[in-house]
Formats: structure tokens, sequence, C-alpha cells
């Protein structure tokens, strides 16, 4: 993708950007950046050592061109706090909010602290006209304090449900400010995340506006079914809009 067409959106309209895995980027009509679990590096595959985490689809940009105003890693692992691509990021002046396991990978990459804030379910933020509101994740016992993320721009009411099994005790949280305007779901079923059958249940629970499921695809070893996510869409649930979003694909809200 082009630098400009990074940047690009149509006037006072908020937009989302799909980076890739677990990865979004929203302009909002102020023309204001949010940025939420971005992977732009092979950091994965140099630090596991392996290819199965070898990433297969490219960055859609470099880091030092997705110019950021908020950005929000949900928890530790390399594919959503991407430690080679973050310095970068926050090079002008971006405010990174983090889970609290994030913050031994804040120290050794030396990002300026005065700009982090770790967070926890439950904390609620305005940064740069976004409401931020994060909420539980059930990511297993290898990311405990994993979080999810609400995002309140321009009216609209944004989910990143997160890295997570499904949880449907947790609807009433997913709700519990309004519906729904679109959500974004992982569907790889590896690493104690939902599959493309839980997706479906969710979406079918919670009822977006548009469903966009994400997190398969980068890696071989991650699994996934975006097949068996369609078809299943189309036959039990045909009254509930979803979109498959190609990396570098951006969308008006």
């Amino acid at each position: 993708m082009q630098k400009n067409a990074v940047r690009s959106a149509v006037k006072d309209e908020p937009r989302l950007l799909f980076l890739g895995q677990a990865g979004f980027a929203i302009l909002s009509g102020e023309k204001k950046r949010l940025v939420i679990d971005p992977y732009l590096s092979d950091c994965v595959r140099t630090l596991e050592g392996h290819d199965g985490f070898k990433r297969l689809i490219s960055a859609p940009c470099r880091p030092e061109d997705l110019q950021a105003d908020v950005i929000i890693a949900t928890h530790p692992h390399l594919d959503h706090f991407d430690a080679d691509a973050m310095p970068a990021l926050m090079k002008d002046g971006a405010f990174l909010y983090a889970s609290v396991d994030c913050e031994k990978l804040v120290k050794e990459e030396k990002l300026d602290e005065a700009r982090v804030a770790y967070v926890r379910p439950g904390d609620r933020f305005e940064r740069a006209g976004f409401g931020i509101r994060f909420i539980n994740c059930d990511h297993g016992e290898g990311a405990p304090d994993a979080v999810g993320v609400l995002i309140e721009t321009d009216g609209r009411r944004l989910l990143f449900v997160g890295d997570t099994c499904l949880r449907p005790d947790r609807v009433p949280e997913y709700l519990s400010d309004g519906p729904i305007d679109l959500m974004a779901a992982c569907i790889n079923g590896k690493f104690g995340n939902m599959d493309y059958a839980d997706c479906a249940k969710l979406a079918a629970v919670l009822r977006p506006k548009l469903t966009v499921p994400c997190h398969f695809g980068m890696f071989a070893s991650h699994g996934g079914r975006p097949d068996l996510f369609y078809e299943t869409m189309v036959k039990e649930y045909p009254d509930l809009p979803f979109l498959f979003m190609r990396t570098g694909e951006e969308i008006t809200l």
C-alpha cells in the first residue's frame, strides 16, 4: 500500500483499515487515528525461530507510515504487541494503552512510559476524541491479563473482542453501553481463541450491524477456517451482515 493510501479518508466519515491478523486502524471524522494490535513486522518468526510463525501476508504499510494518535496493545503476544514496529509507531507522540502484562516489553523497547498507560478490564479513557473501554478476555494462562476493547467514535460503537474463547456469560458486558455497530472477532480456533462457529454464535447473540472475522491466515500454525465461517453465516444466520476484509482494505463505518 502506498503511503498516501494509508492516510486517505473521506472527509468527516470515520473509516476502518484492516492491518492483518487482529490489527485495525480507526480514522475518526476529526482525522484522528487509533490503532489496535498492529502487526507490521516479522518479529514472531524471528523470536519463535521457525516457519510456523512466518508471516504469510505482507504488511499493508511500514510502521513509520502509519501515523497514530492512540495505540492499543491488548496483550503481550508479539502479533499484538509488535516489538519491532512499536518504537516507530510511537515516534510521533502516540499514546499507548497496553495490558498490564505488556510492561516488560515496554521497558525492553525503551518506550516513553510517560505516554503509556497499563490497563485492566473496566478501565475507561477519552483520548483524541475516542471513547475507549477495556473489557474482559479469556485467553488462557498464556495471557491472563489480555483485554478486549470497545471504541466509540462519531456515534459508532465498535467491539474488538480480543483473543478469547467464547464466553456467552460476558454478553451483558459487551452490550452494556448499547448496541454494537461493528464486531471484529477471531476465528482461528487455536491458542484458546474462538473458532468460526464460536464467532458466528457470538454474532447471532450480539447482532452487530457488521461482523468482521479476523486472526486467521497470517501464520501456518494459527489455523482458521474462513470458508466454514462463510458457510455457517450464510446457512444459519442469513440476516446477519459480515465482511471478510483484505489486508490493507479500508471501509466507511
